[in-house]
Order: structure tokens, then C-alpha cells, then sequence
């Protein structure tokens, strides 16, 4: 079935139909009609939830933290400030290996104070533990929240969901919703391994000393560092589950085939422009007017920005003449975050492309169809000129 809804209840309509069981909520422009759709879903009967309103947004991780812990499929959503004031629950809740996923609508940091969009709230926790997926349009904000609960129940860590405040968190597109049964058939009901049990008393996340010692069978635990070891490799190895879990996903619902990078007209491309979010989609114009001047350009979408996919950024880069980073957030101090990260990933290539850095959009402001014309020009023809300091898009003053 079709619909034509906005990106908030494209996100609201995955939660439900992934059959969750505990959601805590706290209002926050621009997610709160996510949450408010959830809670019509629970008063309507169409969704057998308990619905948790909290007094802050860190509450809403710790309810979500205890209802997991207790062994319930469980869901928030957030943006901006209200992801910072989580950040010790976030914490917690990677540490404790936790299959949480929690909606972001992407919205800059105050302050100054701001309620538009761009990518700093997320991007500024990155190195949380928490797995981080980026959205282009509704459906694909539908399906990852799908996607989202089937690797966070398997890896065993929590996922976010990010997609871009207003631009499309409160714009209407049609998309596709799939059928409960289909739904079911790709995942299953949360079967947690280890949860709170009165029939099976246990603590969880005790004081752990630095070193390690033996448990209550004699066994050998690991200590602080031995643990921290473990989930950054099982983060790395998510990369190989988000594979399977597209791949998945495309034999039940037919949409899979590009888990880490969403290409338009790169196959004979000399220039690569990646990014995140909607802009990869308002890209696509300003590509095709310059492959109708002659320059062979496009465009990747990257869909998972934690773990990092640096051997599909290699895979899909390497051998190119340019690579143009554009991007709605900043590393304060250093570079665009992402531009970091792309030039770490291409320095074992063999052939590696120039790298460019453009920053665009921060709170909000315009992205203009021109002017990311005129930076592709720009970084096509004055590469030299450009150098290693990121450019930026739009400034006015």
C-alpha cells in the first residue's frame, strides 16, 4: 500500500508495525509528531504498547534502558539538545550492549539557540558505541527503522535513525508500507538472551575493576578494557550483519542493494560528491546539468556513517580523480567529521583521489541549487587553490 505522509509518521508507522513494546517520549521540535503518532497508535488500540511520557529526554533513555534490560523491544526519539542531554544514558546504554533504537530528526545545537536543520547533534556523538544510520527520503526512513531493530537485536547494540529536521521530517512523499505479515516474517519478536528475571536473579553492569578477574564459576571476566575491546569489534563486524540485513530485506520487501553507499551516475564518474541526508537527492539536478556540460560527476549517498564503511568508501572511490565532501556539520578545531573520516579510509588505496572539504547548511541555512554548482566547478577546476581547509557554502557575510 502507498501513502503519502510526512517523514515522522514514515518513522511512526516502522515502530509500529515492528511490533514495539515500550516507548518514552519527550516533545522536541522537530521530532515530537513522531512521538505524538506513537502515542495516537497506543490510545487507538493499533499498537499494544506501554507509551511512557517523562519529564526529560534522559529519562526517556533510562526508561528505555530499563524496559530493554527487562527484556522489551523498546523505542525513543529525540533531536538536537535533547540528544546531548542524553549522552550519559547513551553511554549506558552501548556499554550494556542494549538493542535500543531511537529516531533522530537532525537539527542544530544551541547555542545560539536554533531549531533548523543540520547534522551537528548526531555527528557530535558519534563515538558513543551506538551504531548510526542516515536517511535520504521517507521510505528509506520507513525501511531503515525496520532494518534498525533487526541489526540492533542481533549485534546486540543500540542503532540510531537520522534523518533531516523539516526537510523531511515534516514534508510530505508517498512511500510504500509493507504488510504486517511481511513485517513479522523479517523480524521475529524480540528474544533476548540475557534480561531481568526473577526465576534467574543476576546483576548487570556492576562495578568491573581494570583488570580481570574470575566470576562466581571460576571462570575468567573480562575487566573495563577487555569489554570496551569487544564491542568495538562487534561494531566493526555489524558491517558484515548490515550486508546480510539488506540483502534480507530486499528478498522480502524487493528494495535492497545499496547497505552502505547510494550512488546516481557514478559508474563511469572521474568526480565523486559524497554526503549524507537529503542533499545526496538535491545533488542529483546539479549532476545532471554538469554531465550535460561533459564532466563526469556524480553523487554518493552515504547510508552508514558508524562503524564506518572504509572498505566500501575505498571499493567505491578509489581510482577517481576528485572526491568532494559536502557536509552539514563540523569537527570544531580540525575539519568536516566526515571528510576526516574519508581521507582515513582512503589512505591505504593504492590510487588515492584528491579530497575536497565543503561545510553547507548549518542551522539551517539555504542550500541554494546554484551555489553547490558553483563549488563543484570550483573544486573541479582549483583544486590547488583550494587546498586542505574546508570551504564553506553560503556564507553571507
Amino acid at each position: 500500500m502507498h501513502v503519502i505522509e510526512s517523514g515522522n509518521v514514515a518513522a511512526a508507522t516502522g515502530v509500529k508495525l515492528a511490533r514495539v513494546q515500550v516507548i518514552a517520549a519527550y516533545p522536541i521540535t522537530p521530532q515530537t509528531p513522531l512521538t505524538e503518532k506513537l502515542s495516537e497508535f497506543v490510545e487507538g488500540g493499533e499498537l499494544p504498547a506501554e507509551y511512557i511520557p517523562v519529564e526529560s529526554e534522559h529519562s526517556a533513555m533510562a526508561v528505555c534502558i530499563a524496559a530493554s534490560t527487562a527484556g522489551a523491544r523498546a523505542f525513543t526519539a529525540t533531536s538536537a539538545n535533547g540528544l546531548l542531554y542524553m549522552n550519559e544514558q547513551l553511554h549506558w546504554a552501548a556499554g550494556s550492549r542494549l538493542p535500543l533504537v531511537m529516531c533522530v530528526a537532525n537539527r542544530g545545537v544551541g547555542a545560539p539557540w536554533t531549531v533548523w536543520n543540520d547534522h551537528q547533534d548526531t555527528i557530535s556523538q558519534r563515538d558513543l558505541g551506538w551504531i548510526q544510520l542516515y536517511c535520504a527520503d521517507h521510505q528509506q526512513i520507513h525501511d531503515t527503522v525496520l532494518k534498525a531493530f533487526k541489526l540492533a537485536e542481533t549485534v546486540s547494540i543500540p542503532v540510531m535513525v537520522c534523518y533531516d529536521g523539516y526537510l523531511l521530517s515534516h514534508t510530505y512523499m508517498p512511500f510504500e508500507l509493507p504488510e504486517q505479515e511481511e513485517v513479522d516474517a523479517f523480524l521475529p519478536p524480540f528474544a533476548p538472551t540475557h534480561f531481568l528475571n526473577p526465576e534467574a536473579p543476576r546483576n548487570f553492569n556492576s562495578v568491573t575493576l581494570p583488570d580481570v578477574r574470575p566470576d562466581l564459576h571460576g571462570n575468567t571476566a573480562p575487566g573495563y578494557m577487555e569489554i570496551r575491546k569487544t564491542l568495538q569489534g562487534d561494531l566493526r563486524r555489524s558491517l558484515t550483519e548490515i550486508e546480510a540485513i539488506d540483502e534480507a530485506f530486499g528478498e522480502i520487501f524487493g528494495r535492497s542493494g545499496t547497505p552502505f553507499l547510494e550512488p546516481y551516475c557514478c559508474d563511469d564518474a572521474d568526480y565523486v560528491v559524497l554526503c549524507m541526508g537529503s542533499l545526496s537527492y538535491q545533488l542529483h539536478d546539479v549532476i545532471d546539468t554538469l554531465r550535460d556540460e561533459g564532466v563526469k560527476i556524480g553523487v554518493m549517498g552515504l547510508k552508514v556513517y558508524r562503524p564506518f564503511p572504509d572498505a566500501a568508501i575505498r571499493e567505491a572511490l578509489c581510482g577517481r580523480k576528485r572526491v568532494i565532501v559536502f557536509e552539514k556539520a563540523l569537527s570544531y578545531g580540525n575539519q568536516g567529521a566526515l571528510y576526516a573520516d574519508v581521507k582515513s579510509a582512503l589512505y591505504s588505496a593504492e590510487t588515492r583521489p584528491a579530497v575536497n572539504n565543503y561545510i553547507l547548511g548549518l542551522g539551517g541555512r539555504e542550500i541554494k541549487t546554484q551555489h553547490l554548482y558553483d563549488a563543484l566547478t570550483e573544486s573541479i577546476n582549483n583544486e590547488a587553490a583550494i587546498g586542505d581547509e574546508p570551504q564553506w557554502i553560503g556564507l553571507k557575510l
